[in-house]
């Protein structure tokens, strides 16, 4: 029994699993958060994009 819960001690997969495991989630916020604000600042650009061309878009009626 003793032999058995010292080789559990010394067994440090699990503990590296949960380590990668940890580390991935930590990316992944960040990933998600970086993604957000970018998200943000592209629909910003596309609508005055969208304005600035609305805006100049005039249909000239005089003819030739």
């Amino acid at each position: 029994m003793f032999k058995f819960i010292a080789k559990l001690r010394k067994d440090e997969k699990g503990a590296t699993a949960i380590e990668y495991g940890l580390i991935a989630a930590l990316v992944s916020i960040a990933a998600i958060g970086a993604l957000g604000t970018l998200g943000t600042e592209v629909t910003e650009a596309f609508t005055t994009v969208g304005t600035e061309i609305g805006a100049n878009n005039t249909v000239s009626t005089s003819s030739n």
